[in-house]
């Protein structure tokens, strides 16, 4: 006998996340991950819902303290009444290709509300540190009701930029003594920055590191340009939840600031451009795969090695084909 979790149609699952049902949250992660042919279903039932989350980004190197910031944020966004979700993406396995770092196993302390929920993402060899699915688990997670929605990316170092363009607020984390400041200017994570926060700063070195950032602040950068939004330093020590009312009022004072200067309706629709690209180039994508080994594409390589056609040339003529 089919059971009942099994036979729940969208719109069932849909109407339960937003109750509250947790597994019915995670089910519609879980179509989104394993790209279901429901997919479709699954984001017109949510659109209604969507676009009312604030969306924060967590990154920084692996070691600095992503995700005892991200439980402690947690608690204090919980303590004023807020509905949370946490997208934590863990580097993959090589086998299963599954998440290997388990952040649901590392935030215990949230367990049992029911007004968090946290999801362990495979970022399945997806550069950026992020998940190719975080955008449309973002998504569902806004749609089900959370009032914010946490992403904590896999801690690769330089790749991790990708987050700037999901997120609404990017939290860059930094902690002494670990060549953070270099390592950041290096890979540009201080360009994506809305707020730096240096972790761990009961530490030797917080001081030094918080000069440097101010130091690297004063080079230029977009963040110097006329109206721009200069970050913010804030010094926090997570683990003992040192520094959190600091943090919150940066980030409350950025939310003001996104609304007021119209960027937050900007990044909104840039990220939403960038969804619907992503989505239609993977559908071009998997129709080339469809093509490969048919007369079509056969010939137009056949074309490029001889050297009668350009390949830039075969590449318009099929992309024609598909698009007709």
């Amino acid at each position: 006998m089919t059971s009942t979790r099994r036979a729940a149609d969208v719109p069932t699952l849909v109407e339960r996340a937003r109750d509250g049902d947790a597994r019915s949250v995670a089910r519609l992660i879980s179509l989104v991950e394993d790209a279901s042919p429901r997919l479709r279903e699954v984001a017109a039932a949510l659109a209604p819902y969507a676009g009312r989350a604030r969306v924060i980004g967590l990154t920084g190197s692996p070691g600095v303290g992503k995700s005892t910031s991200t439980s402690m944020l947690v608690r204090a966004l919980r303590a004023r009444g807020a509905r949370v979700g946490v997208l934590a993406v863990d580097p993959s396995s090589p086998f299963s290709g599954g998440a290997l770092l388990g952040d649901r196993v590392r935030m215990q302390d949230h367990a049992t509300d029911s007004g968090v929920f946290i999801r362990s993402m495979a970022s399945r060899g997806h550069l950026g540190g992020l998940a190719w699915a975080t955008p449309q688990a973002v998504r569902v997670l806004d749609g089900a009701g959370c009032d914010v929605v946490l992403i904590e990316t896999v801690g690769v170092g330089q790749a991790e930029v990708q987050v700037a363009s999901t997120a609404d607020t990017t939290l860059v984390l930094l902690a002494p003594g670990m060549g953070d400041g270099i390592q950041a200017a290096k890979a540009g994570i201080l360009e994506v920055a809305d707020v730096l926060v240096v972790n761990k700063a009961d530490r030797d070195g917080a001081d030094a590191t918080v000069r440097d950032l101010r130091s690297m602040q004063s080079l230029g950068g977009r963040h110097s340009e006329p109206g721009a939004w200069r970050p913010p330093i804030v010094r926090t020590v997570a683990a003992r939840g040192e520094g959190i009312e600091d943090l919150l009022a940066a980030l409350d004072k950025h939310a003001g600031w996104l609304e007021t200067s119209g960027e937050g309706a900007r990044r909104r629709l840039d990220r939403a451009a960038a969804e619907v690209e992503a989505i239609a180039v993977a559908a071009l994508r998997a129709r080339i795969g469809d093509l490969r080994g048919s007369a079509a594409l056969d010939a137009l390589a056949g074309r490029v090695a001889t050297g009668t056609l350009d390949p830039y040339a075969a590449a318009d003529t099929l992309v024609a084909t598909l698009t007709a």
